[in-house]
């Protein structure tokens, strides 16, 4: 209704950053906000960088969910565990030269930032999200490599799992888990945000069949769990570790990044 109210007839394009795309609601906004004519410029980097990585731009050409290339100035690629260069295949996001804003070192610990973000790849720094290059040269990122989960000898990234969840429209949000499982290695837990007045016991059963439906029956959550909200940073980006550790009953680890403390509450432990 929003979108109907509001014509928006002198917008010329829309930026977005933070969480990976979800199809669907990528079409919901360049079809809705953009009325299919204002662009949607995807653009990723981070603080530490001093501005972005890859990005698009409203003279450039754009698929959905992706970025026209690198930004200027930076040496972005995609490499696999080797360092090797990957084309169509999903690899992790690194940099191989110094770019123009970049960050020195972390305030008063230099090695922390020398480990996190220099040690993986000698020569280049690792940036932590999976990322795809298709054979038109545009570029892709997947979400965070160490959210990545681990399932019956099979990687499984959880904005697969999430995409398929937010196809139900009564799903506003997603976030998908791997807690351990002593047959598969990793299970699904998928947490739902869920439209007003939706009813969430038929909603979570509805969205592991959906699931499976959309992936096969392997992928299909062990369990769907309605929250009120999802912990988040201040650019947006869900925290899924620290879903994770919370709901496993661990230590949340570093919560400095987190916007939203209250959304550790709402989530339930595996015995309530």
């Amino acid at each position: 209704q929003w979108a109907e109210k509001h014509p928006m007839e002198t917008l010329q394009a829309i930026g977005t950053t933070g969480e990976p795309w979800n199809l669907d609601p990528w079409m919901w906004c360049f079809r809705n906000v953009g009325k299919e004519r204002a662009g949607i410029v995807n653009i990723s980097g981070g603080t530490e960088c001093g501005g972005s990585i890859v990005a698009g731009s409203i003279i450039s050409p754009t698929k959905p969910m992706a970025f026209s290339g690198p930004t200027l100035g930076m040496a972005a690629d995609v490499v696999d565990e080797a360092g090797n260069s990957l084309r169509g295949t999903v690899g992790e996001l690194v940099v191989r030269n110094v770019w123009p804003g970049m960050t020195k070192g972390f305030w008063g610990n230099r090695e922390l930032y020398i480990d996190t973000y220099w040690s993986r790849y000698p020569g280049m720094w690792h940036q932590g999200d999976f990322a795809y290059v298709d054979s038109e040269n545009f570029w892709y990122l997947l979400g965070r490599s160490d959210d990545t989960i681990q399932l019956a000898g099979k990687r499984v990234g959880p904005a697969e799992v999430e995409s398929a969840l937010v196809k139900h429209d009564d799903v506003v949000e997603a976030a998908a888990v791997g807690v351990p499982d002593d047959v598969k290695g990793d299970a699904i837990v998928a947490f739902v945000v869920l439209r007003d007045g939706a009813e969430a016991s038929a909603i979570e059963a509805e969205l592991g069949e959906q699931v499976k439906a959309e992936l096969g029956p392997a992928i299909k959550p062990s369990k769907v769990i309605q929250v009120a909200e999802l912990p988040k940073t201040r650019s947006g980006k869900i925290m899924r570790r620290v879903v994770r550790a919370v709901y496993l009953g661990e230590p949340p680890g570093d919560l400095s990044a987190l916007d939203n403390p209250s959304a550790l509450d709402g989530i339930p432990t595996p015995s309530a």
